[in-house]
């Protein structure tokens, strides 16, 4: 079991902390959504989260394998909807290899496979477009 905690600073902040290790994580609302946009959103984290599981299982993947990752990167575009109720509608992923050479067809496959099978990609809700597009 991990647990967190997330408190309420005031002026749209707070600030998440991971109990076992004291990692801590702040947020702020969007300049278009009333707040100051000084750090990430709630739903940026979201976005961020996508990514990061991506990348975490792929390199889990690539570790057991011997598939080069190093420096492989997730540029994210998070597009919210217009209408109401405010929600994050699509989230799209260019992902790059810095060394796309490196990698047989069939570990692209393998790559790609994982990352899109990455426990946050299926726990997001159905409507939620997610778009990825691998450089590799």
């Amino acid at each position: 079991m991990h647990q967190m905690t997330v408190e309420y600073l005031g002026d749209l902040e707070t600030q998440g902390m991971h109990l076992s290790s004291g990692s801590v994580i702040r947020t702020d609302a969007p300049k278009d959504n009333n707040g100051k946009g000084s750090t990430y959103s709630p739903t940026d984290l979201v976005s961020s989260a996508l990514a990061s599981c991506m990348l975490t299982i792929m390199g889990i993947v690539a570790r057991r394998d011997n598939i080069p990752l190093e420096g492989t990167t997730i540029q994210i575009e998070k597009v919210m909807s217009v209408e109401a109720p405010r929600r994050i509608a699509a989230l799209r992923l260019d992902i790059k290899h810095p060394d796309p050479s490196a990698l047989s067809g069939k570990e692209a496959e393998i790559l790609k496979r994982s990352a899109r099978t990455c426990p946050v990609a299926l726990s997001l809700h159905p409507d939620i477009e997610q778009d990825f597009i691998f450089n590799f």
